[in-house]
């Protein structure tokens, strides 16, 4: 029998009892969908992790000198008190870092842990939970902030401690609908009458983080406002990636120098960049796609032992047509193909329906949701092979039993 006609045949019998045909395909269009949907999932937030989140938390070409790591994870007592005896990233870090790096772009410093959050008001208008920071004028190259209206801030706010801030879209939206009218006025913050200077244009939100509700204050100012942080942070923008790892090198050499560390002494100091957030993200999604398989074969296997015993009852069911076959002169192994090809042909039917519908379950997390999606070829064409897969594995017993049956007695059989 030529696989043209086995597979005609395959369609047939399928088309012949849809509803059978559907009910034995549930299970593995059910975890192929659940691949595809969360692969897509992950995915989409791998790309995003890496073009979005390491940029608007640290910026794009740079690096930080923290008194802490970034640390994603929990932090035992131990590690808590021997970071605790670190001494805060100062001013004259951040000139140290600037000496030894004069190629920098910028080097800022920034408050950082605890960062406080303030109500700020103009009139009768009010925008709660606004993240405050105080930094010096080279933070807003660091971020990549453009400024849409208004000016940023300068060396001189910061030297002289003006009462001066810098405020997202999000704050001049709310209080004045627009950055145009924004600009010049006198706000509120934490009680005290602060004068916009500027506001910046839109990043967006992160996994549904807003990135747009802040002010920047000069570090001077914010510390006579709230004092010093138990952390401050000396940011470094360089102007390429490449630059980094050598940047990174002499800035760690400059900081034990000012540190006075000795050969073989632990840095009291952290140097980061956007590459941790990125490296937390990896780790996590490698924990989700060890389970996810599991998971999924789980599935599969229920799926592959319902086609196989569908496919059990249609040999009995046909019968009488096998044993007309062989009547006929079709040999085992044009029996064998026909059972075989249909058992390949139900799975691989699964498998597309799995990917449609995993693709759009994707699509509708991603649009009533802050999770993105991005369905990869390599997970459907994974979905494919499980789908061929199972119906090899689950086929080739029916198969076998249906080529295997005497001719005289399936002729017989009613």
């Amino acid at each position: 029998m030529p696989l043209r006609e086995a597979f005609f045949l395959a369609l047939e019998a399928i088309r012949s009892s849809k509803l059978r045909s559907f009910f034995t395909l549930l299970g593995i269009i059910v975890s192929v969908g659940f691949l595809v949907a969360v692969v897509a999932i992950i995915q989409g937030m791998n790309f995003y992790v890496r073009d979005n989140l390491r940029g608007a938390m640290i910026g794009t070409n740079s690096f930080q000198v923290r008194r802490w790591p970034i640390a994603l994870g929990n932090l035992d007592d131990s590690t808590v008190r021997e970071l605790n005896k670190r001494p805060i990233i100062s001013q004259e870090d951040a000139h140290v870092v600037r000496a030894a790096l004069a190629e920098a772009e910028a080097v800022s410093l920034q408050s950082g842990w605890p960062t406080p959050f303030a109500d700020i008001s103009y009139r009768n208008r009010t925008v709660g939970n606004v993240l405050i920071f105080g930094v010096t004028p080279d933070y807003q190259v660091v971020q990549d902030y453009r400024i849409v209206e208004g000016e940023p801030l300068t060396e001189p706010d910061l030297a002289e401690r003006r009462l001066v801030a810098v405020v997202g879209p999000e704050v001049a939206d709310k209080l004045f609908e627009g950055a145009a009218r924004a600009v010049g006025k006198k706000i509120r913050v934490s009680g005290i009458e602060i004068t916009i200077k500027g506001v910046t244009a839109k990043k967006g939100r992160v996994l549904g983080q807003s990135f747009d509700g802040f002010a920047l204050l000069p570090l001077t100012t914010f510390e006579n406002i709230y004092g010093r942080r138990l952390t401050t942070t000396v940011s470094v923008k360089m102007q390429d990636a490449t630059d980094l790892p050598g940047a990174m090198l002499r800035a760690e050499e400059a900081m034990r120098v000012a540190h006075r560390l000795r050969p073989g002494e632990p840095n009291d100091f952290t140097l980061d960049k956007a590459d941790a957030l990125v490296a937390f993200w990896t780790s996590l999604t490698g924990v989700l796609f060890t389970i996810i398989p599991a998971v999924v074969c789980i599935g599969i296997v229920v799926g592959g032992i319902v086609i196989m015993n569908i496919m059990l009852m249609s040999v009995n069911e046909r019968t009488h047509e096998i044993g007309i076959r062989k009547s006929l002169g079709a040999r085992q192994r044009d029996i064998r193909r026909q059972f075989l090809v249909e058992a390949i042909l139900l799975s691989m039917l699964g498998g597309i329906l799995g990917i449609a519908g995993g693709g759009l379950l994707a699509v509708l997390i991603s649009t009533v949701s802050p999770l993105p999606a991005r369905v990869t070829l390599w997970s459907v064409g994974v979905a494919l092979a499980l789908g061929a897969g199972t119906g090899i594995l689950f086929g080739v017993y029916p198969a076998s039993r249906a080529a295997r049956l005497d001719p005289i007695s399936a002729l017989r059989q009613e």
